[in-house]
């Protein structure tokens, strides 16, 4: 994510906490600046690591409570496979993400694909499925790392 890209997520991110009642504290913020900034999703032990150069004696319940309020706002997204982190690219608007993960370099792409998310649903709706959290990971090898593959 460049600079513009990374301002933009977090001055929408402090909109829409404004908007909804909810405090993004310093805190949060580092929490989700350091999320969008990875090339690769995060796991909270590294987001710990990361934090011991930003705030003093950062602990892991500190670092929990931080990506659990980000991931209720709908501000970041947990990758269920890697137990890692990643930001949101567009928080927004509630949406039903598809994220495609590279096996070889951990690149991770998120796709909002609507058609995806409502074959899904009907899906579960034939069978009587609740659906809490419609996140899809497809596991597979990027662009880049299948064109070295290919050489």
């Amino acid at each position: 994510m460049n600079n513009k890209q990374l301002t933009h997520v977090l001055e929408r991110a402090e909109a829409l906490c404004r908007e909804r009642g909810v405090r993004l504290t310093d805190q949060r913020k580092a929490v989700l600046r350091l999320l969008c900034l990875s090339d690769t999703p995060v796991s909270a032990y590294e987001l710990l690591d990361l934090m011991r150069g930003i705030v003093k004696n950062p602990s892991p319940p500190t670092v929990y409570r931080a990506l659990d309020f980000l991931l209720e706002q709908g501000l970041a997204h947990k990758l269920e496979s890697l137990h890692a982190y990643v930001g949101c690219m567009h928080p927004d608007h509630p949406h039903a993400s598809q994220f495609m993960i590279c096996d070889d370099c951990g690149e991770v792409a998120e796709v909002e694909d609507p058609s995806v998310a409502k074959s899904l649903k009907a899906a579960g709706k034939a069978i009587g499925f609740r659906t809490k959290r419609p996140v899809v990971e497809l596991l597979g090898t990027c662009a880049q790392c299948s064109a070295k593959h290919d050489q």
